[in-house]
């Protein structure tokens, strides 16, 4: 499995200088505890006194996706699936991120699919591959680019399509506070990206019984 993390995700291509001096669990509390004076509480009394162990452990969890690699997930595909070539398409994939610029969360939905070339993986694993780049500090279009390309180069797949929507709470939360605005990227690799009527089917299939 390392040849297929060297061959297929090399740390330039989906992930910023992977960290190797992380600082230690009892660091990082330290530093929640100087963030909760900074704002003005005192992080000694009786409702702060463990939110430095919480927040470290809620983050090791909403940010688990540095430690995981999307190619492993895709490793495994499948060949007997009786000649089928057509669009597999997953969609309504919830995720949770945060923004890399404010470190607020980011909500939406991935629609992902892809046109088989002989071999299909396993559904759920698509899903994986979201969480994983979810599971990072963020920007919208980076990670619609990253779904599709550890797709495109794992399964090989005559096309990738990729559409994110979001909610940036970096927008209702603050600055311009405007709850409710929804962004939409997306990307399309291979026979998608050259043939629109493949982009219009995928579109359509997404927004399939949606008014």
């Amino acid at each position: 499995m390392d040849a297929v993390i060297k061959k297929f995700m090399p740390p330039s291509a989906y992930m910023e200088k992977p960290v190797t001096d992380r600082p230690t669990e009892a660091e990082a509390e330290a530093a929640v505890r100087t963030l909760l004076r900074w704002i003005g509480d005192n992080p000694d009394r009786e409702g702060l006194v463990d939110t430095p162990k919480r927040v470290v452990k809620a983050y090791r969890e909403m940010f688990g996706g540095y430690d995981k690699c999307p190619a492993e997930e895709l490793g495994r595909t499948f060949e007997e699936v009786a000649g089928y070539d057509d669009l597999v398409l997953v969609k309504d994939i919830t995720f949770h991120s945060h923004c890399e610029h404010h470190m607020v969360p980011i909500i939406g939905k991935a629609h992902v699919g892809y046109l088989p070339d002989g071999k299909v993986v396993g559904l759920s694993k698509i899903a994986r591959v979201v969480d994983i780049f979810a599971q990072r500090l963020q920007t919208q279009e980076a990670m619609t680019a990253q779904i599709a390309g550890v797709i495109q180069d794992v399964l090989n797949p005559r096309g990738v399509a990729v559409m994110l929507e979001a909610e940036h709470m970096c927008m209702a939360m603050r600055g311009i506070r405007k709850e409710g605005s929804t962004t939409l990227t997306s990307t399309f690799t291979g026979v998608f990206k050259d043939t629109p009527e493949e982009q219009v089917r995928f579109v359509t299939m997404v927004r399939g019984g949606r008014g």
